[in-house]
């Protein structure tokens, strides 16, 4: 009797071992999963704002061609996906960014749109260190 009460004590203890081992493995992996998904997320979105910013200081959105499109379509797609996995803050700057990518004019060499050419810089480098500080705490 001594060794069965022995015997289904331990082979509790080993089952309960092996049902919280599984459960933490499984959550570290959908932390990793979510974490890899935020990068994928955020690298599409600071791609194509480059890219779009960098369009836009030779002509404007409204002139746009197929390469405009393109890259508002991509943009616009890395943004949804940052709804979904990314935290308030986040998702507020990358809205602020788009809006200022959107309103962006050819500099045309002039000091005013210079500033704002800066000033959306800057806001890419804080949604840049927003995101950043998400992935790391995820």
């Amino acid at each position: 009797m001594e060794n069965i009460l022995s015997v289904a004590i331990g082979a509790c203890l080993g089952l309960i071992g092996a049902v919280f081992g599984s459960w933490f493995t499984a959550r570290r992996q959908d932390r990793m999963w979510l974490r890899e998904q935020k990068l994928k997320a955020g690298v599409g979105f600071n791609t194509a704002v480059v890219q779009l910013i960098d369009y836009l200081r030779e002509t404007q959105l409204s002139d746009d061609g197929a390469g405009a499109n393109e890259l508002a379509g991509r943009m616009q797609e890395a943004r949804s996906a940052l709804y979904l996995l990314c935290a308030d803050d986040t998702v507020d700057l990358a809205d602020a960014l788009a809006r200022q990518v959107w309103s962006s004019r050819p500099s045309e060499g002039r000091d005013d749109r210079r500033a704002e050419h800066r000033e959306t810089e800057d806001l890419l480098r804080r949604f840049t260190h927003q995101l950043r500080q998400e992935i790391t705490r995820t």
